[in-house]
């Protein structure tokens, strides 16, 4: 388990996290979330000993991890996939770490083979790509067999082969009892992956819940009716509390009323109905009016100049 209580990081005039506290329990995939500069990197960074906090403290396992007589076993992270010396091959750098740690050499094989990198073990580090630094990132963080997984933005430079393996993966290490915590940009990612969601913005918390408590409160009632009647159902539940937009040929979008108060009115005036179904927003809808005012980066809208697209 890791717990955070007050947790805050200042350099110099920069407060990157401010006050934040939240649990990650065992046995589940907990998603970090938050806008770039939201502090999640610094955040995990403090909990694993690598920053010093300003204020607060960070518990793995009831205990500063700084303090584990056998770090590796207590937490494995992935912070910065290209942290391995790029002069060495992926195999001299796991096998380095296990050295360290008192870790076998089987078990350097088997993370080789659990991280697919089998094929490049003996390659420096030098000529990895981005994906394949990740999973020798991966490697390196499950070496010590730990309770406990954080890992920064793991996705990032995989293929879609290897997104669904890390997946795959935090799931499995999830359902063993391990607490397992990841951060991503990659809402729909997200979604499939994460059972629990923790949502910074500036350094403070925003949200900490399930995917879907997440995702239904920030969904309004809003109804999908597919009907060759939709210009004469949308007349008949117009209402000054009702809102009605067009969704298409023969389609309407009701604001306001649920399903089954449409599915009624529908009986009572012999309406034919094709499709009645609640419209739902999607975790990065969610996560976008959760965030909107959080976001310290934000776009512009492009211009586009001469006709080009």
């Amino acid at each position: 388990m890791i717990q955070v209580e007050g947790l805050t990081k200042r350099f110099g005039q920069k407060l990157a996290v401010d006050h934040l506290s939240f649990t990650v329990p065992p046995g589940q995939v907990t998603g970090f979330l938050g806008p770039n500069g939201a502090g999640k990197s610094t955040a995990m960074r403090m909990i694993m000993g690598l920053d010093r906090p300003t204020a607060g403290r960070a518990w793995v396992d009831g205990k500063p991890f700084v303090k584990s007589r056998a770090p590796l076993r207590r937490a494995g992270a992935l912070l910065d996939a290209k942290a391995a010396n790029p002069n060495r091959s992926g195999l001299a750098h796991l096998r380095q770490l296990a050295a360290t740690l008192g870790i076998g050499r089987q078990r350097t094989d088997q993370v080789i083979d659990m991280t697919g990198i089998g094929s490049a073990a003996r390659k420096r580090v030098r000529t990895y790509s981005l994906g394949m630094s990740q999973r020798l990132g991966i490697a390196a963080a499950l070496l010590g067999d730990p309770a406990n997984v954080i890992l920064d933005e793991p996705v990032n430079g995989l293929d879609p082969e290897g997104v669904a393996w890390v997946r795959h993966l935090a799931k499995s290490l999830a359902a063993e009892g391990r607490t397992v915590f990841i951060s991503s940009h990659l809402m729909a990612e997200m979604a499939l992956t994460a059972d629990r969601l923790i949502v910074i913005g500036r350094g403070r918390l925003i949200a900490e819940s399930t995917v879907d408590e997440l995702v239904n409160a920030s969904s309004a009632v809003v109804t999908k009716v597919r009907s060759p009647q939709a210009g004469e159902i949308a007349a008949a539940l117009a209402a000054s509390d009702v809102a009605i937009s067009g969704g298409g040929p023969g389609v309407i979008l009701v604001r306001g009323l649920s399903v089954e108060q449409i599915g009624q009115a529908a009986a009572r005036s012999g309406w034919v109905i094709y499709e009645l179904s609640p419209v739902i927003a999607s975790l990065e809808e969610a996560y976008m009016k959760l965030t909107d005012t959080a976001v310290e980066y934000r776009s512009a809208a492009p211009v586009l100049r001469g006709g080009v697209r």
